[in-house]
């Protein structure tokens, strides 16, 4: 089964706040870097400016400094370098744990 049909079971935070970790209804585990999220990050702005050309990557020391929930279908995100505006539905944070093998269980 495609993890983008499932829901989280639990969202951890490394200590360092550089890793956040989703165990999925399944049993399948995913950790996403802070910057692996924060470049995937989709909201209109971050679009806007990899459609101009002007997306520059995140910071490899890039922090997850707050992690919210959004109704029962997602997480908003906020990162060290003041961007908060990225929702991460689960469909999409499966979508991009499967595209993205290394630091997936499966």
């Amino acid at each position: 089964m495609s993890r983008t049909a499932l829901h989280p079971t639990e969202i951890r935070l490394n200590r360092e706040r550089t890793e956040l970790t989703v165990r999925w209804d399944d049993g399948a585990v995913t950790t996403y870097a802070a910057a692996h999220l924060r470049n995937n990050a989709r909201d209109a702005t971050s679009v806007r400016h990899e459609v101009d050309g002007w997306a520059v990557p995140a910071a490899r020391d890039l922090t997850i400094t707050s992690v919210e929930a959004v109704g029962a279908y997602a997480v908003r995100l906020s990162f060290s370098d003041g961007h908060d505006r990225g929702i991460f539905p689960w469909s999409y944070l499966g979508k991009i744990a499967d595209a993205r093998r290394p630091g997936s269980t499966r």
